[in-house]
């Protein structure tokens, strides 16, 4: 038996029996270019290379969406689960949809997640999906009637589990009186805060895992950012419209990198990885997810399966935070 590394401890998801590691793979930026939400043109060779990595790393979820790339992103992961021998766990999201034209639309109609799911199954090459998500509570008067169908999902069989994606307190309340919530996705990082009052509260009274989607705020804590780097970002790119990557958050932000990088230094470990690590030690959060464009970006950041911050290193972190609160 050859192991590299002992694996990293595994935390239960909300309800369920899922059990997973610390961090996921995010699918989202290797969805490639020419889509309203886009990171810009992306090799899906290096995409595949890259979900390889992950799962030869030791991290046992990927975490995509129908909407990343207009499908391709789960057509990217189902090249990439027909190439491994792993077996990750898989979620993805349902409500975004788009027109032949590309644009996009939302519907959380029963008939519509219906289509959506068996899209889904389709292009990932599974016939059951882990964790099922509604990508956003939208429109908001569908939702009963969205949280009802994923719940007959569920009971057919093609959905082991539901979640939900940037759902308020109040939104969760109304699908609980359908169905049980598994988990809830939303943003956190140390520059968005704001789910800590009541949303993340309300998730740890109620059993509610949560995963927490661009914990480096989509590439701006990885240490690879810099002011020449965002002004050259692709014109697709969606950050380039993002207040964190614009003045005057930008030169801010850079300078929280620095500290970061202070930190991980002390550790061999990349300004990204102590980003990561700080959203991970909120009791709340299950995990976190990871995107990852190319294998060597994973590498980069699978030391956060296992790097955990000190009290005063989160504290250096906190403080700085509150002292240059935007």
């Amino acid at each position: 038996m050859t192991q590299a590394t002992a694996s990293p401890s595994l935390r239960t998801l909300g309800n369920s029996d899922l059990q997973l590691t610390p961090i996921g793979f995010g699918a989202w930026a290797i969805g490639g270019g020419n889509w309203e939400f886009a990171w810009g043109p992306q090799d899906d060779n290096e995409s595949i290379a890259a979900i390889h990595r992950a799962l030869d790393l030791g991290v046992n979820w990927i975490d995509t969406a129908a909407i990343y790339g207009l499908g391709h992103s789960e057509e990217t992961v189902g090249r990439a689960l027909k190439t491994t021998t792993h077996k990750p766990l898989v979620f993805t999201k349902c409500s975004m949809r788009w027109h032949a034209d590309r644009s996009i639309y939302r519907s959380l109609k029963a008939q519509s997640l219906a289509e959506e799911l068996e899209g889904s199954l389709r292009r990932l090459g599974v016939d059951t999906i882990d964790l099922y998500q509604v990508h956003w509570p939208n429109p908001e008067t569908e939702i009963e009637e969205g949280w009802e169908a994923l719940a007959r999902f569920r009971e057919q069989g093609k959905i082991r589990w539901v979640g939900v994606s940037n759902f308020n307190v109040e939104q969760m309340k109304q699908a609980q009186k359908i169905a049980p919530i598994t988990s809830l996705q939303p943003p956190y990082s140390m520059l968005r805060r704001a789910i800590e009052h009541e949303v993340l509260p309300f998730a740890q009274a109620n059993n509610i895992g949560v995963i927490n989607y661009s914990p480096m705020v989509s590439g701006l804590l990885t240490g690879k950012m810099t002011a020449e780097r965002v002004a050259a970002l692709p014109a697709d790119d969606w950050r380039k419209r993002a207040a964190e990557f614009n003045e005057p958050r930008l030169s801010r932000n850079l300078q929280l990198v620095e500290l970061l990088r202070e930190i991980g230094n002390g550790h061999n470990v990349s300004p990204g990885v102590v980003a990561v690590a700080w959203t991970l030690r909120n009791p709340a959060i299950t995990a976190a997810i990871v995107g990852g464009r190319s294998a060597q970006q994973v590498e980069g950041v699978a030391p956060a399966l296992d790097f955990r911050l000190t009290d005063d290193e989160y504290s250096r972190v906190n403080a700085f935070l509150a002292d240059s609160a935007a």
